[in-house]
């Protein structure tokens, strides 16, 4: 039975404007280990259909995990019945949707070795090892890894024609080491990010080296100084730690639904609103933010989005100014856009899509300039490896970060390593203070695939990346 089109045909009989069917699979797999002891491990498959009906301006939508044909009809008429009732308390004209065409089309994630045909006993080998490797060392007291693994298959079709058919993958290894000395507890974690990859990626990784290095610094970390009281200072961020901050400051105020206020979960709505596009200043003139959905690798290229909007790449910030947002359908007319820019996703087949953070990245630096290069030319200043805490405020101005590694930069040299470092900014101030990043060689991404966001929650995942970058005069302190 070719549920997608009896869906569609449903849907059009009772007058809807527009519909559209997502029949959706996901596969996730989670494999956790504290020290030797494997604490949990669990294979979970969600397989059903949701459908969204567009009417007079309002939006219905219902689900279900029953495949006939009765079921399916069920599931449309109630959708439309949500709509019909939406329509009758809109806001002033309704919604309207950017437009669109239909596409067919298919999609797959590139890869070599599913992982979920990978024996769960070579998994738990690999991380076991990992963990024994960080624990051969006296001080490390505490191991643990997670593996996550996901896999959705996913059908699209809609009123407009589209008949799409996708498949993504992503894979993500997290291990932390946690050492113990002089009073205190300190970690160092390794992780990526989730990477659209297969498991072949995970081979080639070499963990156990990794491991090594993990621990060897969490040791190195227990050991240091705190930075003492805050002052400005000069500021090295890497590109792993570049991918929280870019998230926070720059993903989450540029989700249209935030900007127009629809959206305040999650810390908040957004101060980067309409008409600052084209002339608020949000940073240097290098820095440019582009949003990417079809970057290779990236978690949110699926080829198109839950609108059936095909991926795109643009710029969100251009030469320091705000240039754009990340938009859907109907977000995108009421700031009098003509298209949207595919940024409507949704985490399971019960959940109704929502305008997400796109790939993103800080354009790398245009000159030939290397982290050490970088390093050198710093009198005074911190390097900040990884991530750590974050807080920010309601409108995604104020904000304070940690990290994962601190090294001390005096002379052009690291001197020291540190421990229990905070910094604090705003927006604009931080971006404005960059003035210099590091070439496309260095250039890294990190793959996020826990942005929490809607209620109720969803998941969602996408990309970041950069490379090193300093900023100006930051305030830099220790914490307690």
């Amino acid at each position: 039975m070719d549920y997608l089109s009896q869906a569609m045909d449903s849907a059009k009989s009772l007058g809807a404007d527009y519909a559209d069917i997502r029949i959706q699979k996901t596969r996730t797999e989670s494999i956790y280990l504290r020290n030797l002891s494997l604490k949990n491990t669990s294979l979970n498959e969600i397989y059903g259909y949701g459908i969204r009906v567009f009417k007079d301006g309002a939006w219905g939508f219902a689900h279900n995990n029953v495949f006939t044909r009765d079921a399916v009809n069920e599931t449309v008429n109630k959708a439309f019945f949500i709509a019909n009732q939406s329509a009758r308390i809109r806001y002033g004209n309704g919604l309207r949707l950017a437009h669109e065409r239909g596409y067919i089309d298919t999609y797959r994630t590139p890869f070599c070795v599913d992982p979920f045909d990978v024996p769960l006993s070579e998994k738990v080998e690999l991380m076991m090892e990992v963990n024994k490797t960080m624990l051969n060392y006296a001080e490390i007291k505490l191991a643990m890894f997670l593996l996550e693994c996901r896999k959705d298959e996913k059908l699209f079709a809609s009123t407009l024609g589209s008949h799409l058919d996708i498949i993504t993958l992503y894979i993500d290894p997290t291990f932390t080491a946690t050492a113990v000395a002089d009073g205190d507890s300190q970690s160092r974690t390794f992780s990526h990010g989730g990477q659209a990859k297969g498991w072949e990626w995970v081979r080639s990784l070499n963990l156990p080296d990794k491991a090594v290095q993990v621990a060897e610094e969490a040791i190195i970390k227990v050991h240091a100084d705190s930075l003492g009281a805050e002052k400005r200072r000069d500021l090295i961020l890497d590109p792993n730690h570049l991918a929280l901050t870019m998230h926070e400051s720059i993903g989450h105020p540029t989700e249209l639904d935030r900007v127009l206020g629809w959206e305040a979960d999650y810390a908040g709505i957004s101060f980067a609103t309409p008409e600052k596009l084209g002339n608020f200043q949000y940073g240097a003139r290098s820095v440019n933010f582009v949003a990417d959905n079809l970057l290779e690798g990236g978690l949110a290229n699926a080829g198109y989005d839950d609108d059936g909007v095909p991926n795109q790449k643009w710029y969100i910030v251009k030469n320091g100014i705000l240039n754009e947002y990340g938009s859907t359908r109907a977000t995108a007319p009421v700031i009098g856009l003509e298209m949207s820019r595919g940024c409507n996703r949704a985490t399971h087949y019960y959940d109704f899509p929502i305008n997400r953070i796109p790939n993103l990245y800080l354009q790398p630096g245009q000159e030939k300039l290397t982290p050490q290069e970088l390093i050198a030319d710093t009198k005074a200043g911190i390097y900040i490896e990884g991530r750590g805490s974050f807080s920010i405020d309601q409108h995604r101005v104020n904000f304070q970060f940690g990290g994962d590694m601190f090294w001390e930069i005096k002379n052009g040299k690291k001197v020291r390593p540190l421990k229990k470092i905070l910094y604090k900014s705003n927006n604009p101030e931080f971006w404005n203070s960059v003035d210099a990043i590091c070439d496309e060689r260095f250039f890294q991404t990190f793959g996020v695939t826990n942005c929490g966001k809607g209620q109720p929650n969803q998941r969602g995942r996408m990309t970041h990346g950069g490379a090193t970058t300093r900023f100006r005069k930051i305030r830099v302190g220790g914490s307690q």
